[in-house]
Order: structure tokens, then sequence, then C-alpha cells
């Protein structure tokens, strides 16, 4: 016995139309459309060629990013150690107590 009944709707139609595709002559007129000759490539297409042309180029600012963040990771390293060695090895911390008059030790 149903207390409460629901309308289920009705499953979408699919509606498939097979169309033929020629991946060789995509890509030929990709490549015609990337040198700027006519090709018969749609408005979305050509925006596609576009966004991928740009992001190509990309990827050379990003590998000039890489060296730029290994050359500031080796000077914040190398600042960071000289530091280190500044503190543990040499007597600069307490030359520079004394400096401010502070005695330590006495």
């Amino acid at each position: 016995m149903r207390i409460v009944s629901f309308k289920t709707p009705k499953p979408k139609q699919f509606n498939y139309k097979p169309r033929y595709y020629d991946e060789d002559k995509e890509a030929l007129e990709q490549k015609k459309a990337a040198m700027g000759l006519k090709a018969k490539v749609t408005h979305q297409e050509g925006l596609r060629l576009q966004m991928s042309r740009k992001w190509h180029k990309g990827a050379d600012v990003e590998e000039k990013s890489n060296l730029s963040k290994f050359i500031s990771y080796f000077v914040y390293s190398t600042v960071i150690i000289g530091g280190v060695y500044l503190i543990f090895f040499t007597d600069f911390v307490y030359k520079l107590i004394a400096l401010f008059g502070i005695r330590l030790g006495e």
C-alpha cells in the first residue's frame, strides 16, 4: 500500500547522430590554420588553436620561472646557511650583545 505516490519522469531520449571523422584531414586543416593559410576551420576551432598556441608559449615562460625559482632558492639557502654559521661558529652574537651593553656569563 502506497501512502505517497510520486510521478516518476520518463527517461530522456538518446539522440545519437553518427558522423564520419578523418583524423588525418583534421590534423592537416589545423596545421594550415596554424600557418595562416586558408583552411576550413570554424570559429570555435580557430579559438582552440589560438589557445593552444598561447599555452605552448606559456611553457617557455614556465621553464624560465623554474630557473628563477632555483636561483631564489639558492640565494635563500645561502643566506640561511650563512646565518647559522655566524650564530654557531663565530663570536659575532657575543660582540653584538656586548655592543648593546649587556654582559653575559660573568
